[in-house]
């Protein structure tokens, strides 16, 4: 299962199963009303805006709410955000909290590159850890403190991985 706090949909684009993703703070893949008039979400899939680049304006309509004309903006939390449809990351928190009510062993928690600036995924580490009797394999090259009997990889998340895959090789893991 996969949380994270980013609003990109990089992990749908590599192949993660979307029923097993949470995005706690929203997607750009998904649009809802600025005011909002319901708690309606919907896809962004076919929206392209074009943005004159001298002026950084955009040069087609802004999208529009279906259900009441107000302009559409992406289903993403910001801050100080009181306007935010949660519906959708409900539902995807929901999904993993019945994920991990049928786990039967301790899960392995990768975090990679979690700071502490927006600590919504490090909070959810830490929630795991006394909820599942989960390890923890910290990645960051800059903040990767861990609590006690848990693993620290002070590097970038992609040498760390290679270097973790490379040593699994070695050792004659798949």
């Amino acid at each position: 299962f996969v949380f994270t706090s980013n609003v990109d949909g990089q992990f749908q684009k590599a192949g993660f199963n979307e029923d097993k993703i949470h995005e706690c703070h929203g997607s750009i893949h998904h649009l809802q009303c600025t005011q909002p008039c319901c708690d309606q979400i919907w896809s962004a899939k076919d929206l392209h805006i074009e943005v004159n680049e001298e002026t950084l304006t955009a040069t087609t309509p802004l999208p529009k709410c279906p259900y009441c004309g107000s302009v559409a903006r992406p289903n993403i939390l910001l801050f100080g955000d009181m306007r935010w449809v949660s519906g959708r990351a409900a539902v995807q928190h929901d999904e993993q909290d019945d994920w991990v009510a049928e786990l039967t062993d301790s899960p392995l928690i990768i975090e990679c590159g979690a700071g502490t600036h927006v600590p919504s995924v490090r909070y959810f580490s830490q929630q795991m850890i006394r909820r599942t009797r989960a390890t923890l394999i910290r990645i960051n090259p800059r903040e990767a403190e861990v609590p006690a009997n848990h693993v620290s990889i002070a590097l970038p998340a992609l040498e760390a991985i290679e270097q973790i895959n490379e040593a699994r090789s070695r050792a004659g893991a798949s």
